[in-house]
């Protein structure tokens, strides 16, 4: 292999597998002396990237952890594998699954070739992933849309779908994406009210990115999350939640969201939930429901009453 820029690429995949390799296997995979692989290490290592040799009669080389994450070069399998596992765990806000990685997402899709891209929307197509079925799914292409905007600091269009069914478009200068969870959320400057506004993910249709760069403003508190909680909390009201069920508290703690906390217990077979929750009161009932055992609610007023109300919509039903 005479093209010495191929050859490096090559050189470079061939160390990123979690091996040592031999100079003389490196050299007769690359069709070259083992002197020309001594200089295109030396060239690696002068880009930055960490090789290490051993000694001995045969000696070997291997990519080691460094100060920076050098590039990573992928088949097409493991890019397809990747791709996949991102956007499953981004489509459905899955925790842990932070801006970061929607980012690495957008930066993967970005260079996929179109054979890729293919494979990874029938793969994603045919599989259904398990959730808590308590947060919206996402289509993974609109939240990378957004994040791609976030990192080009681009400004963004899009139709957004308010929570009592109101349809508007916007223009925002886009800030940060934020996971609570179970939900993805965009906070960003609106340009047309001329303020800061967060918008749920699972509403947005239409993201276009304009080409039109922005300076980022500074946001008014603190950073992203701290906005996001912020407009939140002045938007919600929070319920004091007062629930006792019959049974273990770790037979409840496993069937709640993690953000409603645990119960204490109160017995070997009852524990009592005390927390408070910013969750519409519909939500609620309906994972209080799910929890699958018997339960008493002392409060809020509010909630017990819609409990009630739902108890005798779902007795007409069976009717």
């Amino acid at each position: 292999m005479t093209d010495t820029p191929a050859r490096l690429l090559h050189l470079l995949s061939l160390l990123q597998t979690p091996r040592e390799w031999p100079g003389s296997e490196l050299a007769e995979r690359l069709t070259v002396s083992p002197r020309t692989i001594r200089r295109d290490i030396d060239r690696l290592r002068d880009l930055g990237y960490p090789v290490e040799a051993t000694k001995g009669a045969v000696g070997g080389y291997r990519l080691v952890a460094g100060t920076a994450m050098p590039p990573l070069l992928l088949d097409d399998e493991e890019a397809v594998a990747i791709a996949v596992g991102l956007r499953a765990g981004a489509g459905h806000a899955i925790e842990g699954i932070e801006e970061a990685a929607v980012r690495a997402l957008a930066k993967l899709e970005q260079v996929l070739p179109s054979r890729l891209r293919h494979r990874v929307a029938i793969l994603q197509a045919a599989t259904l992933p398990l959730t808590r079925g308590d947060g919206a799914t996402i289509d993974p292409q609109i939240l990378t849309a957004i994040a791609g905007t976030v990192t080009g600091q681009e400004r963004l269009r899009f139709a957004y779908r308010a929570g009592d069914g109101a349809e508007t478009k916007r223009l925002v200068e886009p800030y940060r994406l934020v996971s609570t969870g179970w939900r993805w959320y965009l906070v960003a400057y609106d340009l047309q009210r001329e303020d800061w506004r967060t918008f749920r993910v699972d509403r947005v249709t239409e993201p276009f990115a304009t080409g039109a760069r922005f300076t980022p403003r500074q946001a008014p508190v603190g950073d992203a999350a701290e906005l996001l909680g912020h407009t939140m909390s002045r938007k919600q009201t929070e319920h004091e939640i007062d629930v006792t069920f019959r049974a273990s508290a770790a037979q409840v703690t496993a069937r709640l969201p993690e953000h409603l906390g645990a119960p204490e217990p109160t017995g070997e077979h009852t524990c009592r939930l005390r927390t408070r929750s910013a969750d519409s009161v519909e939500w609620l009932a309906l994972r209080l429901a799910l929890v699958d055992c018997e339960f008493t609610v002392h409060g809020p007023p509010v909630l017990r009453e819609h409990m009630a109300d739902l108890a005798t919509r779902l007795g007409r039903a069976t009717t």
